[in-house]
């Protein structure tokens, strides 16, 4: 929700409409976490701008209508996992306590995000309506 509360909506929508089970994965931050609970919603932000947790739907109705059931909501990132992640008190321990570590971490991290968004631009692509016989 505090990245986009309309998506957020628009996809507990869809999954209450869908004839069928839903599925809805939400980031959920915690205390544990180390953030201010009162800027919650702006970590939730930050986790999508970063990469780290695309916004994305996949609506299987829409294709009896023809039309992509992958819907990518996210905007590509505009902050980097680092920028991300250390706002965290959870990776900024690991930073003082081994930063060699850390650092290694946080690249594999970066990777596996710079992965994911080309994975997640590629789905929207991927899906065509089958030819009418």
């Amino acid at each position: 929700m505090g990245a986009n509360d309309s998506q957020a909506v628009k996809t507990l929508m869809e999954a209450e409409s869908y004839k069928g089970p839903s599925l809805v994965i939400c980031y959920s931050h915690c205390i544990a976490h180390g953030i201010d609970m009162t800027s919650a919603m702006t970590e939730q932000k930050r986790a999508v701008e970063s990469g780290h947790w695309p916004l994305y739907r996949f609506n299987p109705d829409l294709m009896n209508k023809g039309e992509n059931p992958f819907s990518l909501d996210s905007q590509p990132p505009k902050i980097s996992f680092e920028e991300f992640a250390y706002k965290e008190t959870r990776f900024n321990m690991l930073a003082k306590v081994k930063p060699e570590r850390a650092k290694m971490l946080l690249e594999l991290a970066q990777r596996d995000t710079n992965q994911k968004t080309r994975l997640y631009e590629r789905l929207k692509t991927l899906w065509a309506p089958e030819a009418k016989a």
